[in-house]
């Protein structure tokens, strides 16, 4: 039986930045509408957070009884690792994703965008499928657009149009920007599978596209971030903090550069993490400064 500190390491917390920091950027970008609501913002986070986590342990669960997280280097896996049920494993993936089916019709209910329940229930059934069922997705090299898709452009612009009913240049912009850097910590995780992801049949991009393709994907995904934050302060000019984000991230493309496997890899995924989340709170920041300053 798993110990709780085991549950809580297969919820695979490095990897929840990507679901808080969409919201922030979302809700930043509502304030130049005048709209931005706090509230209405942590219930977002919290639907957030319920479908990062219910996807983790929906991985942890298809991963491991198709048996490709048999032979892995990283966090641990529950049932690959045999530390715990497969069905628990299960039933944990679906608790989360019903608290944050729960949390997103209160939010939906509260802020009156309607809308946002078939996009939020295509959002849960995108999660389990990402890994789970006869033909997931995830092991046809679509991963990182599941997540560019769920943990960039509907997090983010859904946050907006709860807020504010209405989308923004500026939220598109944020949008790509963050969904750019949450693809980016799909694609370090996957490099460092790469071995034995192609040894157990689980075509992801990486796989695909090579070592030396995905660490090009990788830099790629960054600049993409880092450009959108010039686009950014065209509207908002004290968006520019978000670029001092750049001494996150310096190491992490540095050592994809040199060539980093394995286990050299996981600090790059652990600090792509805290990349996101920093460079969601320097923009928020930023917006923030250049109302009050305008």
């Amino acid at each position: 039986m798993a110990t709780l500190s085991q549950w809580i390491a297969g919820a695979r917390p490095r990897t929840l930045p990507a679901a808080v920091a969409p919201v922030v950027v979302g809700t930043a970008a509502a304030a130049p509408l005048e709209k931005a609501n706090l509230g209405l913002g942590l219930l977002a986070v919290l639907v957030s957070l319920g479908l990062q986590v219910g996807v983790n342990y929906a991985n942890d669960y298809s991963d491991g009884i198709r048996g490709t997280d048999s032979d892995r280097v990283g966090p641990i896996r529950l049932v690959g690792q045999h530390k715990a049920n497969p069905e628990n494993v299960k039933l944990m993936a679906f608790a989360f994703f019903g608290a944050a089916a729960l949390v997103g019709l209160a939010l939906v209910a509260i802020s009156q965008a309607w809308i946002m329940i078939p996009l939020g229930a295509l959002a849960i059934v995108a999660a389990w499928k990402y890994t789970g069922g006869d033909n997931p997705y995830g092991y046809r090299g679509l991963g990182e657009l599941y997540v560019f898709v769920f943990f960039g452009l509907m997090a983010t612009l859904g946050t907006l149009y709860t807020q504010a009913h209405t989308l923004s240049w500026l939220g598109l912009f944020g949008a790509v920007g963050v969904g750019a850097i949450a693809a980016a910590i799909l694609v370090a995780n996957n490099l460092r599978d790469i071995p034995t992801d192609r040894e157990s049949g689980k075509v992801t991009l990486a796989v695909r596209l090579g070592d030396r393709g995905t660490r090009t994907l990788y830099v790629a995904l960054i600049a993409i971030a880092l450009a959108m934050v010039v686009a950014i302060s065209t509207q908002q000019v004290f968006a520019l903090l978000a670029l001092l984000s750049v001494a996150v991230i310096a190491k992490p493309i540095q050592a994809l550069l040199s060539g980093a496997t394995g286990r050299d890899l996981v600090p790059v995924l652990a600090l792509t993490g805290i990349f996101e989340i920093v460079y969601a709170v320097l923009l928020a920041a930023g917006i923030a400064l250049s109302l009050k300053v305008g």
